[in-house]
């Protein structure tokens, strides 16, 4: 009797909950497709383990095939790895990033330490897809890399296009992000960089010094080979592309040569924070020595190299060197340039193939690109630069 009374109410019990069943919406179903996040506002549409792959899940668009997409920041790939010296396979670093970049947006993007959502602001922001790279000729694939760049760049921006800005002729510019890709297409970045801003202050985030002179680094053989991932900022120096004495490396901790390294180092115009530093004034002691370096007035082109982290964050890259920053720490310090003046940026030596298949250095490359982005929309457009050195040039 009792097992009777047990199984009735338990029957009893189910067809209860059966008939509190939400009912199930009639269509169309668009809201179902796209819905309006909480918070700050934003949509997703969908999980954040599905889809196409674009940074963020940002809005794609092959910009290099329409000159009338408008855009406030882009992301750019350069699939590019045949200037590297040890491992080979970053030509799959866009890629790489994307796929790491899939979580970056989740419940919205909200950026909690800068207070500031870079997928929901006054900001037009777009995957523009890849530049096509050849793998067979490295000269040309660096004109294609400069080309493909500048093409993004000297576009008029979605927001105060006509406004004045920085650039050398005054306008208003987009910032590009561009995902690479070896560290020698930084070379071809700061030559699409110096056409439209002239020559630039650089931040630069590696292990490596990447000021070697060609017949240090490779023997030079030929020309070409003398433009590779160790020496594209000697190449910049010689070629006038780089401001002087404004630039600083940061995260340093390579072997050299020997000190003629450093030496040589400062006449391409840098200054040294090594990684080991970090040990002794913090983060917030490598924050200040950038600062102090670059300033806040004057356009900054950023360029990471992921082997700054130490390779138990970040595997997956073509030079690692143990002894480097971790995760977090890259992140505080890359958080601690806000209001640095930064009109592009690059990625690069990520190279998936020596990734865990948690995806660590995919994830935190991403991550440090989010904090960038973050940055670059709390700055605003390019157009409250140009007021600023209007203003600066009234004062004097």
């Amino acid at each position: 009797m009792k097992t009777f009374i047990a199984v009735s109410a338990l029957v009893a019990a189910v067809s209860a909950h059966g008939d509190h069943q939400d009912p199930l919406k009639a269509g169309p179903h668009q809201g179902l497709w796209y819905q309006t996040l909480p918070g700050d506002g934003g949509t997703q549409a969908d999980s954040v383990y599905s889809g196409i792959s674009t940074f963020g899940r940002l809005p794609y668009h092959p910009c290099l095939a329409n000159e009338d997409v408008k855009y406030d920041i882009a992301f750019i790939g350069a699939p590019f790895d045949t200037g590297t010296s040890y491992r080979p396979g970053a030509r799959f670093g866009p890629n790489g990033i994307r796929q790491g970049s899939r979580k970056v947006r989740f419940s919205g993007g909200y950026n909690v330490p800068l207070a500031a959502n870079p997928f929901n602001s006054w900001a037009t922001v777009l995957d523009c897809g890849d530049i096509p790279v050849t793998s067979y000729d490295n000269a040309y694939a660096i004109q294609q890399i400069e080309e493909g760049h500048n093409s993004i760049l000297m576009r008029e921006p979605a927001t105060n296009a006509s406004a004045p800005g920085p650039s050398k002729k005054g306008k208003t510019l987009p910032r590009v992000i561009t995902l690479g890709g070896d560290h020698t297409i930084t070379l071809p970045l700061l030559r699409s960089m110096n056409r439209a801003y002239g020559p630039i202050t650089v931040i630069h985030f590696d292990s490596h010094l990447d000021t070697w002179k060609p017949k240090v680094f490779g023997g030079a053989p030929t020309h070409q080979a003398s433009i590779n991932h160790g020496t594209y900022f000697w190449h910049a120096a010689q070629e006038g592309l780089l401001k002087n004495d404004t630039n600083i490396h940061a995260g340093i901790r390579t072997t050299l040569s020997g000190l003629s390294d450093y030496v040589n180092d400062g006449y391409c115009g840098f200054e040294i924070v090594e990684a080991r530093e970090i040990d002794t004034i913090g983060t917030a002691g490598i924050i200040k020595k950038i600062r102090d370096r670059v300033g806040t007035t004057q356009p900054v082109y950023l360029s990471i190299d992921i082997d700054t982290l130490d390779p138990a964050f970040a595997p997956a890259t073509g030079t690692p060197e143990t002894g480097g920053w971790s995760t977090r720490e890259l992140r505080t310090i890359i958080r601690g340039l806000a209001g640095i003046q930064l009109v592009a940026a690059d990625i690069v030596e990520v190279a998936p193939a020596y990734d865990t298949n948690a995806e660590l250095t995919t994830m935190a490359a991403a991550d440090t690109l989010y904090e960038v982005m973050s940055m670059m929309v709390l700055n605003g457009p390019l157009s409250e630069m140009g007021k600023m050195e209007i203003d600066a040039k009234e004062d004097m």
